[in-house]
């Protein structure tokens, strides 16, 4: 299924983004979901997507590795646990190996467990195992952070795993697909240069609003 486009901006807002994705998935049957937002900006997106399946909110943390230089292009990602995935491509082209990026590695690993401990405060996060789980973002770029969180979740086994966007680019659909039992995007643009060129707001979301929207969306 895809939506139109027609940039700069097609989505108001995350929120905006979030209800349009949860039409899509509310046509599916499923088996004790779990709506996972991907920090931070997929937390928006999955509070809607959550409300719309009547299904408890959780978060998933995962970390961009950027390249030397330009932080923002990302070439690998972490989680809290387990190892680094890289962009072997981008690697490549840029004559990088995994110990070039160990300082940066670390870095973003050490942010990753700040992140989880600030937004699950102490509380066991929702159960994985068994479920149907569904790991939202608010848009698929490079594929390379949901494909360190998909892993990660893959090894707490859920019945299945399904990532959910949005807005996707198409070659990154591609490379998620070897990761999740299946991939939904509310649209896949054939020119898609950042995500950002899709929402008209695109604010920056902070933890303290991942932590409202987890307050609001999950019981305790």
């Amino acid at each position: 299924m895809r939506r139109p486009l027609t940039p700069p901006s097609v989505f108001t807002d995350r929120s905006d983004a979030g209800r349009t994705l949860a039409e899509l998935l509310r046509e599916r049957d499923w088996v004790e979901p779990l709506v996972l937002g991907l920090a931070r900006g997929g937390m928006a997106v999955a509070a809607e997507v959550a409300v719309e399946l009547n299904a408890p909110l959780d978060v998933a943390v995962a970390r961009k590795i950027g390249a030397p230089g330009y932080p923002e292009f990302g070439i690998g990602a972490v989680t809290a646990h387990g190892p680094a995935i890289y962009d072997e491509h981008s690697m490549h082209l840029l004559g990088l190996t995994p110990t070039d990026l160990h300082d940066v590695c670390a870095q973003e690993r050490t942010e990753a467990q700040r992140r989880v401990e600030r937004y699950q405060r102490g509380r066991e996060p929702e159960r994985i195992e068994g479920r149907d789980v569904l790991l939202i973002d608010d848009g698929l770029a490079t594929g390379v952070t949901a494909t360190a969180a998909l892993r990660a979740l893959r090894a707490e086994g859920p019945r299945r795993l399904v990532f959910a966007s949005p807005v996707c680019a198409m070659p990154a659909v591609a490379r998620v697909r070897t990761e999740a039992d299946e991939v939904l995007c509310a649209a896949q643009p054939a020119e898609f240069r950042a995500v950002g060129q899709w929402y008209a707001d695109f604010a920056q979301v902070t933890d303290d609003e991942v932590i409202d929207l987890l307050d609001k969306g999950m019981p305790r």
